[in-house]
């Protein structure tokens, strides 16, 4: 199993956890939340960067 899929099924596992433990509303505000925070907080350089190599995988 690679990292990248490790990852998306620690976030689901997660996702689902929140979704039981927090109303509904809450845990969609901090599933959405904490990526976009996240990207945010990157310098331009890094975000031309990530959508660079997020536009080249799509083309794959």
């Amino acid at each position: 199993m690679s990292n990248r899929a490790k990852v998306a099924a620690g976030g689901v596992a997660v996702g689902l956890l929140l979704l039981i433990w927090l109303p509904w509303w809450a845990a969609l505000l901090i599933i959405v939340g904490v990526p976009a925070v996240a990207y945010l907080a990157l310098d331009p350089s890094q975000r031309r960067r990530l959508r660079r190599v997020s536009r080249k995988e799509l083309r794959r």
